[in-house]
């Protein structure tokens, strides 16, 4: 659909408010601040005017495939290592204690902490998610420990630092990954997880929504929670894609 109309008045499309695409060629070069993309010879700025340049030769050509795919408009929501990398640089970079703190928020009432009452879905997420806790406190030295019912319950300073501290430990780009991660999972156990290279982003996304695929199976799926739940997906595979580039 084009357009709507309202009294009259054709509204503008979202496609028709994206800008249009003004390059032919894209490609990728190396200079002092890192890896760029180029589009017909000029590299790209953030939305903060700023160089964007990123750590690894393999990321930038992840980003330049989004940059060629575009149409006659370039859609921002169809490219997700780009929108990392704009994070990374202009958000990260500069605002590392604020990230950091948004981590430990989410550790403090982390999805993988709170369990349905005794039931098959409480079983269900037992299995899944006691082996991520585990590894949580044996490895990242955080304790949390598992709650049932609606309330939430607040995690040990100790373990808060712990988590605090090991994200500290990362650079712009995997803090940023863990960032993304940690408020796509709703769990900031499942995002170190996949920052430490202990789970899959297909993992990820499978492992933070024990609860919306138990109650599928019982009630079945609507059209719209599929569409944002692929959306997700998307999303937790570009997270997956950024962290495996770093270490190419």
């Amino acid at each position: 659909m084009k357009g709507e109309m309202k009294d009259g008045v054709r509204l503008p499309s979202r496609e028709n408010t994206l800008p249009k695409r003004f390059y032919k060629a894209v490609d990728v070069t190396h200079g002092p601040d890192g890896w760029a993309v180029q589009l017909d010879g000029r590299s790209i700025r953030t939305p903060m005017k700023s160089a964007l340049a990123v750590p690894t030769e393999a990321l930038a050509r992840l980003m330049a495939d989004e940059w060629a795919a575009q149409g006659e408009r370039i859609d921002p929501s169809t490219m997700p290592l780009t929108r990392l990398a704009h994070g990374a640089i202009d958000a990260t970079a500069h605002n590392r204690e604020a990230v950091l703190a948004e981590v430990v928020k989410y550790a403090g009432t982390d999805l993988l902490r709170h369990r349905a009452e005794e039931s098959a879905l409480a079983r269900r997420q037992a299995d899944v998610w006691d082996d991520h806790l585990r590894w949580a406190e044996e490895t990242l030295g955080a304790r949390l420990p598992v709650v049932t019912g609606i309330m939430p319950a607040e995690a040990s300073p100790q373990a808060l630092d712990a988590l605090r501290d090991r994200a500290a430990s990362y650079d712009d780009w995997r803090l940023t990954g863990l960032m993304q991660a940690t408020a796509l999972s709703t769990s900031a156990v499942l995002g170190f997880a996949l920052v430490e290279g202990r789970i899959t982003a297909d993992e990820l996304f499978a492992h933070s929504r024990i609860d919306e695929d138990f109650q599928t199976e019982h009630w079945g799926e609507d059209f719209e929670a599929r569409k944002r739940a692929d959306h997700l997906k998307g999303e937790c595979l570009a997270i997956g894609a950024m962290l495996g580039a770093l270490a190419s």
